[in-house]
């Protein structure tokens, strides 16, 4: 049976990519001591947990994400300095209120079928469908129309100027997919194909054999194994089980410094934070919110929480080094008690009131910093009852707005400060991982200003006042960056934590890593 566009809109590739095999069979890459699987050129990689899904457009997680990253081809990707470069398009520029973009002549999908402006044409369309469950569905909505000169050029029209519109395709969620794929099968462009499965368990990979750069992937075979218990992840590799791991523990990253055969690379790119119930209740004053702010020392959060592999976040998490940093404004919510008792009073609660504090149990990160956070705000008169249920849980209760306040971790999608629209636009559909319901309209519209100035020097100013807007709005309250690790073995050459919130899209440099 024929699978219809329509049918494609309405599920929105909906069926787990995992299912389909590519053609040549399971391999198994299990049982051979370590330096033979370096002489063998096969990758075995730990996995913090196994894929959900492998939905081309639909968010997972970063595990999911990295294997999407090696299967499909986005338009751009990022460098190792975190600069944009194309993957599927050669060149992209601004011309005549349209983004224009130039395809690699040689793109080819794994099928043999050439990479085309129709496909990718037809990618957005089902992102930004009616019925579709992708996560830049938001983004591509704001396409008002594409046009398709030619079968290597691409032109997107915005509602309104949109500077960051390349970004949106760096995203591991933006793989473009061959037109004619059916719901079940979507065919890629990556540099790897995946050759066998066992569920809940392993996935294997080999290299597509026509990929155009030449000379990569360098790699023979990528073996993805789940260790969901981080010691366990630790040990594997301590042992030579694995030849790289991701998300290192904080608990061991000395004693894997500390190992001659291993070396670690790790980048201050997620953060935790503290996020508020803004429709009712002492929380909707942002001089209550302002006094949260100044209430918490943030080094006792690095300590028990991260084990000192972490940083103070006093402020709007912008990544330090890029050009919308501010040291001034980075510290506008500096631990200073006394000032929070001063607008605990200006709002009329001077001797502080009792609430809630919702977390989860499940995640030693959010329970510490929970903990932390409880103490430092009783100390200013505010006294939370702490609520640790199950991370699902934790999570349909920040959808619905069952919470006074709340901790949360996050990693923005990108480094540029429209990246933290994610997080900071309370103007959109209610989400775990924003304030409910909270007014900030001085953010939001700095946001918005930035993300149609395509002046970078403007833009630079006009994120600057977006953070001073946000120190006074307070739409979130940022607590600590935490170090993001990716550990290997020596021989292992090649691979790249990229900068900054890129970290979690540095499974991507897979194809550039080989044994030394």
């Amino acid at each position: 049976m024929t699978t219809t566009r329509r049918a494609l809109l309405a599920r929105s590739l909906a069926a787990p990519a995992l299912a389909s095999l590519a053609a040549g069979g399971a391999l198994s890459f299990l049982g051979r001591p370590a330096h033979a699987q370096a002489a063998s050129g096969i990758l075995r990689f730990g996995l913090s947990t196994f894929p959900p899904n492998l939905q081309p457009w639909a968010s997972a997680g970063a595990s999911a994400g990295t294997v999407k990253m090696l299967v499909h081809r986005r338009l751009i990707s990022f460098d190792d300095k975190g600069g944009l470069r194309g993957e599927l398009a050669e060149s992209w520029a601004h011309e005549d209120g349209a983004w224009v973009f130039h395809l690699r002549r040689d793109a080819i999908f794994q099928n043999g079928e050439p990479v085309t402006a129709e496909d990718v044409k037809w990618t957005i369309e089902q992102i930004a469908g009616e019925k579709s469950t992708a996560y830049m569905r938001a983004q591509f909505q704001q396409v008002t129309r594409i046009e398709t000169p030619d079968a290597k050029t691409l032109k997107l029209y915005t509602k309104e100027p949109i500077a960051t519109v390349p970004i949106w395709f760096s995203n591991y969620n933006m793989a473009i997919v061959w037109r004619k794929s059916s719901a079940s099968e979507p065919v890629g462009a990556g540099p790897f194909r995946i050759a066998g499965q066992e569920r809940g368990t392993s996935i294997d990979l080999v290299p597509f054999d026509k990929y155009p750069r030449q000379g990569f992937p360098k790699l023979k075979g990528v073996k993805l194994t789940v260790y969901a218990d981080e010691n366990l992840r630790v040990a594997a590799l301590q042992s030579g089980d694995v030849d790289l791991i991701e998300y290192v523990p904080w608990q061991s990253m000395s004693a894997i410094e500390g190992d001659p055969r291993l070396k670690m690379q790790t980048q201050y790119g997620p953060f935790m934070d503290i996020l508020f119930n803004g429709a009712k209740g002492p929380f909707a004053d942002p001089r209550v919110r302002r006094a949260v702010a100044h209430a918490v020392r943030r080094e006792d959060i690095v300590k028990a929480a991260f084990f000192g592999r972490g940083k103070v976040l006093e402020g709007v998490p912008i990544a330090e080094g890029t050009p919308w940093y501010d040291e001034t404004l980075a510290h506008g919510w500096n631990y200073d008690p006394a000032r929070s008792r001063a607008l605990l009073a200006e709002a009329g609660v001077p001797d502080g009131f009792q609430s809630t504090l919702l977390s989860t149990a499940q995640y030693g990160m959010h329970k510490d910093t929970a903990e932390v956070v409880q103490q430092h705000l009783a100390a200013v008169g505010i006294q939370c009852e702490l609520r640790l249920p199950d991370w699902s849980t934790r999570v349909a209760q920040g959808m619905r707005g069952q919470y006074e306040i709340a901790i949360h971790g996050v990693s923005t999608d990108s480094n540029d400060p429209d990246g933290l629209s994610v997080v900071m636009d309370t103007s959109l559909s209610p989400t775990h991982g924003r304030s409910y319901m909270l007014k900030a309209p001085r953010t939001v519209e700095g946001l918005a200003r930035g993300r149609a100035e395509f002046d970078q020097a403007r833009r630079a100013e006009i994120y600057k006042e977006m953070q001073r807007a946000a120190l006074e709005e307070v739409p979130l309250v940022g607590l600590a960056w935490r170090a993001q690790g990716y550990a290997m073995d020596k021989d292992v050459q090649g691979f790249t934590n990229l900068p900054g919130a890129l970290t979690l899209l540095s499974g991507a440099t897979l194809e550039e890593v080989s044994f030394g």
